[in-house]
C-alpha cells in the first residue's frame, strides 16, 4: 500500500470506486443449480440431539452469501422439532464457507450463553459428507420471527446494552478465539489487552482487503496512514469506563436491521447473523451510523442505548468515536461490494477526523454535502448500491 506500510496497491482506480466484474457466482444462480431441491446431509442431523430423524426439508428465507433453509425432524420421544439450517458451498466461496459459519457458531454460543432469549439456540457446525461440492453448514433453532418490523428502541436496546454488561471476556482483553466475519469478509480478531491496538489491527485489516478488492486510492491511504497512527491514538488511548479501565463487551459485530427480528410469539427482539468479538461497547453502534442501517440511524436508537450504557468518558468525544468506529463496516461493505459508494463515505469521514484531530496535506477536505447523516442517504443492502 503506497503510504501505510505492509499493504500493497494491487490495481488502478478511479476518484476511489473500481468496477470489478463479478467472478463469484450469486445465490440465485447456486439456487438455480439444485433445481428446487433443498440439498441435505447425515452430518447435519448428527449435529442435532441424538435419535433426531428427518422428516422434510425445504428452502426457506433469502440469504445474500448462503443457503439457507428449514428442515423438520422428529426426536426421540417422537415430537416434532424445528431447525433452521444454513450452507456454504466451497466451490463459491472457497475457504472463506468454513470462516463464516465457524465464526457464527462460535460466536453463537457465547451470545447464547449470555443471554439465551436473545439469539436462537445453536446445535452445531460442520462440513457435508457429501465432498462435491464441499459444503459447511450451521444448524440453530428455527424461530417464527418478523423481520420487517422496526424493532421498540427501548425494549431492544435494553437488551443490547445487557448483553453487552453481562459479558465476560474469557481472556480479560479484546479480541476472539477464531476469525469471525462482517458479511463475507473475515476480520483481524486476535487478542489483545489494549483496545486502541486491537482496533487499529483490525482497521488496517479491512483496509488491506478494501485495497485487494477496489485498488489503491493514495489519498485514502494517505488518510488511513494518520487515522491508524494519530486519530486512533488520541480519541481511544484514554479512555475510561467510570473512571476506570474499559470492559471488553462481546458485541454482535454486524448489527444493522438486517440482522434482528421480532420474535412473533413474544413480540421481542432477537439477533441473528453474528460475528461476534470482544470490543469497547460502543463498537456495536458505529454500523448505525452507515447507508446500509436505515432504521438504526433513527437517533432513537442511540440515545435509548446510551441510556441504558452511558457513553465512556471522555463523554463529549462520543460522537467523534462513533464515526471513528463506523469506519469498520464501510469500508468492510467497500472491501465486499466491489464498486460500493460506502468507501467515498468512510474516506470523508476520515477526512473529518484528519482535520479536527491530525489535520495532514495531501488528502481532501470534509465535504458535508456527502455526508449521509447529515444528507441521510441510503442504499440497499447487498444489492448495487445507488443512493436513495
Amino acid at each position: 500500500m503506497g503510504t501505510i506500510e505492509g499493504l500493497e496497491s494491487p490495481q488502478a482506480h478511479t476518484n476511489g470506486v473500481v468496477a470489478i466484474e463479478r467472478k463469484r457466482p450469486t445465490i440465485q444462480e447456486r439456487l438455480a443449480k439444485l433445481n428446487g431441491v433443498f440439498p441435505m446431509d447425515d452430518a447435519v442431523l448428527e449435529a442435532l440431539p441424538s435419535g433426531t430423524t428427518l422428516l422434510s426439508a425445504e428452502h426457506f428465507s433469502e440469504s445474500a452469501f448462503t443457503i439457507t433453509g428449514k428442515i423438520t425432524t422428529r426426536d426421540k420421544s417422537g415430537a416434532k422439532q424445528v431447525y433452521f439450517l444454513k450452507l456454504i458451498c466451497q466451490v463459491a466461496f472457497e475457504d472463506q464457507g468454513m470462516t463464516m459459519l465457524r465464526g457464527e457458531y462460535e460466536s453463537s454460543k457465547i451470545v447464547y450463553c449470555v443471554m439465551n432469549d436473545f439469539l436462537p439456540k445453536p446445535y452445531g457446525f460442520g462440513k457435508y459428507k457429501t465432498e462435491d461440492p464441499p459444503t459447511y453448514f450451521y444448524v440453530s433453532e428455527f424461530v417464527d420471527m418478523d423481520v420487517t418490523s422496526r424493532p421498540d428502541p427501548s425494549e431492544f436496546t435494553k437488551k443490547l446494552a445487557q448483553l453487552h454488561r453481562q459479558s465476560v471476556s474469557p481472556t480479560g482483553k479484546f479480541g476472539f478465539d477464531v476469525t469471525t466475519c462482517d458479511g463475507q469478509v473475515g476480520r483481524t480478531v486476535d487478542w489483545e489487552e489494549s483496545w486502541p491496538v486491537f482496533f487499529r489491527k483490525l482497521l488496517l485489516g479491512i483496509c488491506q482487503r478494501d485495497l485487494e478488492t477496489n485498488g489503491p486510492w493514495p489519498e485514502m491511504e494517505r488518510a488511513t496512514k494518520q487515522i491508524v497512527d494519530v486519530v486512533i491514538p488520541r480519541l481511544l488511548g484514554s479512555l475510561k469506563e467510570n473512571g476506570g479501565a474499559l470492559k471488553p463487551c462481546i458485541i454482535h459485530g454486524d448489527l444493522w436491521e438486517g440482522n434482528m427480528g421480532i420474535v412473533r410469539q413474544t413480540n421481542r427482539s432477537i439477533l441473528f447473523d453474528v460475528g461476534s468479538y470482544f470490543a469497547h461497547n460502543e463498537m456495536e453502534l458505529g454500523h448505525w451510523r452507515s447507508e446500509f442501517s436505515t432504521v438504526f440511524r433513527d437517533k432513537a436508537y442511540t440515545e435509548s442505548y446510551l441510556e441504558n450504557y452511558p457513553p465512556a468518558e471522555p463523554v463529549h468525544e462520543f460522537d467523534d468515536r462513533n464515526r471513528l468506529y463506523s469506519l469498520q463496516g464501510a469500508i468492510n461493505y467497500s472491501a465486499g461490494h466491489p464498486g460500493s459508494s460506502l468507501r467515498k463515505t468512510a474516506y470523508n469521514n476520515m477526512c473529518y477526523l484528519c482535520e479536527k484531530y491530525a489535520p495532514i496535506d495531501g488528502i481532501d477536505k470534509y465535504d458535508p454535502i456527502i455526508d449521509p447523516c447529515i444528507t441521510g442517504a441510503t442504499i440497499v443492502p447487498h444489492v448495487d448500491d445507488a443512493v436513495l
